[in-house]
């Protein structure tokens, strides 16, 4: 149990789509692809769950499946079989950072515009939400939700000054949206019948391609057809290999042709990409790839950097089950130490980080562990966890390891004091709440009851971050002509405060906050001196 998983920090949300190739209709089963990559990218949102698919022709038949809870549970049998002659869908799954937890919050969404129906699906959240909404609102559109991705739809649904009215122009439109907003998201919006998949232009949040193959001819050239997703370890259940991600900035267009690279918005001269690095430290499956690597291997390359900086007389090195046992390996083979399991997790107790209000989190704190005391007794050890959040859910542990032979517990933590909240996509609890904020900080070790703690520095995060990227070559699947999509960034906020973007601060006093531009971009931003409220 990661100390995420009982903190209530959580994903924001994963985003899936699904082009048939060749002639249509098509005999793939759009709509159960669909489902099984929203199912590999559940860790990513548990709140609801969603599906759009298309018939493809002009114009479009868009058939919908929404439901609230797990993917499973969110589309029964028999109402998948409605969405059976689909040729191409978007599905996502969601964990809000922002709106109320409601069916009507619930994505993709689907709007009627000039040119016909689009349905959108978002992975992220907008720095500058709330001046967005007043531009909105100030052509004449309500909004129904209090979601973000909203916006992006009627945003997309607006037209843009040069558009000719009887040919909607779709990279314009948007080009003009990511033009309005800095980040953070990852886009796919559906029409007619192509899919357009976009990252912001930070690339804060992550988007890959993958390439459907026929289940009898796996190691074939032939082409089923493309799928889009947050992740690529949803390739691998649904028969599909990883073709490539989409990159910082970047508009791709999706149909049954192919995949084909529309152009690439840049990001203000002299700004580093912003690719969330928790993605690396948790959030994201440990078989997905980003930037040309696993990040199974990256946690393990944290877990070999952390063995340098924070080096322990001990006997074995453990891990808290189970997303930190990459770490852990990496930290054992560093420090030449036996890697064991002291803790037995009761697998039936689902995932609680991701669960959408207080009260049910804290009650998946109930969560219990066995004790391997074979393994550890009158043994020194290392326990290596991802996180210390609020320093609730270690404590107890240190507590049970003392009680069953421990002589020591010395805690090793992969990955540095989250001190920030987040505004672009990930749900972080208060800034007050934080432990690395707290009196307590200062004597960590006594407050949780271990022998010693030690965090992963910022720095040394990085490196094992980026020390494992290859090179990056040109790659002529990508309309660029900027070399500043190519360089390498990672977005650090919630452990230095440096954002990568000016911010629209969430629940501010009016009087303590003023509009100002930022290059294209019109932002809300403290006034000096003031003292914003930074709860989420």
């Amino acid at each position: 149990m990661s100390e995420f998983e009982e903190s209530g920090i959580g994903e924001e949300c994963g985003v899936f789509g699904c082009v048939a190739a060749g002639e249509w209709p098509t005999q793939l089963e759009v709509a159960q692809v669909l489902t099984l990559g929203l199912v590999a990218l559940q860790h990513r949102g548990q709140e609801s769950a969603g599906i759009v698919t298309s018939n493809g022709v002009n114009p479009p038949t868009y058939n919908t499946l929404k439901g609230m809870g797990l993917v499973n549970n969110a589309f029964p049998p028999e109402d998948l079989l409605k969405l059976r002659y689909g040729n191409l869908g978007i599905g996502h799954t969601r964990y809000s950072t922002t709106g109320i937890s409601e069916l009507q919050n619930c994505q993709p969404f689907v709007v009627d515009t000039l040119h016909g129906k689009i349905a959108v699906a978002h992975n992220g959240e907008l720095v500058n939400a709330a001046a967005l909404r007043k531009k909105v609102m100030r052509h004449g559109v309500g909004l129904s939700t209090s979601s973000d991705s909203e916006l992006i739809t009627q945003l997309l649904a607006l037209t843009p000054p040069m558009e000719e009215l009887d040919a909607p122009d779709w990279v314009a439109r948007i080009k003009n949206l990511m033009h309005e907003t800095p980040t953070s998201y990852s886009l796919l919006v559906m029409y007619t019948d192509v899919i357009y998949a976009i990252r912001d232009p930070y690339g804060n949040r992550p988007l890959s391609i993958g390439r459907l193959v026929p289940i009898s001819k796996l190691h074939t050239a032939d082409t089923e057809g493309w799928v889009v997703s947050s992740e690529s370890c949803s390739f691998q259940s649904i028969g599909a290999k990883y073709y490539r991600e989409v990159m910082p900035g970047e508009i791709v267009q999706i149909s049954k042709h192919g995949v084909k690279s529309l152009s690439i918005v840049p990001r203000p001269e002299g700004d580093l990409p912003a690719f969330c690095i928790f993605e690396y430290v948790y959030f994201a499956r440990p078989d997905s790839i980003f930037e040309g690597q696993m990040v199974y291997t990256v946690r393990q390359r944290c877990g070999r950097q952390l063995a340098i900086e924070a080096p322990t007389e001990a006997d074995v090195v453990s891990t808290v089950p189970e997303s930190a046992t990459p770490a852990a390996l990496g930290y054992a083979e560093q420090s030449g130490l036996p890697y064991v399991e002291v803790l037995c997790k009761n697998r039936y107790v689902g995932r609680t980080f991701i669960q959408p209000n207080t009260r049910l989190r804290q009650l998946g704190v109930a969560k219990k562990f066995g004790a391997l005391t074979d393994n550890f007794a009158g043994k020194r050890v290392v326990l290596v966890d991802d996180s210390i959040v609020r320093g609730n859910t270690i404590a107890p542990i240190i507590k049970l390891l003392k009680e069953a032979g421990a002589t020591e517990v010395h805690i090793r933590v992969a990955s540095p004091p989250i001190r920030f909240p987040c505004y672009m996509g990930i749900n972080i609890p208060t800034k007050e709440e934080l432990i690395a904020n707290r009196p307590e900080f200062k004597d960590i070790a006594g407050y949780i009851g271990a022998t010693s703690v030690q965090y992963l520095s910022v720095e040394g995060l990085v490196s094992a971050v980026q020390g494992g990227i290859p090179s990056l070559q040109k790659d002529e699947r990508i309309n660029t002509n900027t070399k500043a999509s190519r360089r390498v960034g990672h977005c650090t906020a919630c452990l230095t405060g440096k954002y990568p973007v000016e911010l629209e601060c969430v629940n501010l006093n009016p009087t303590l906050t003023k509009e100002v531009p930022l290059g294209a971009y019109l932002v809300t931003v403290w006034v000096p001196g003031a003292r914003p409220h930074l709860d989420k």
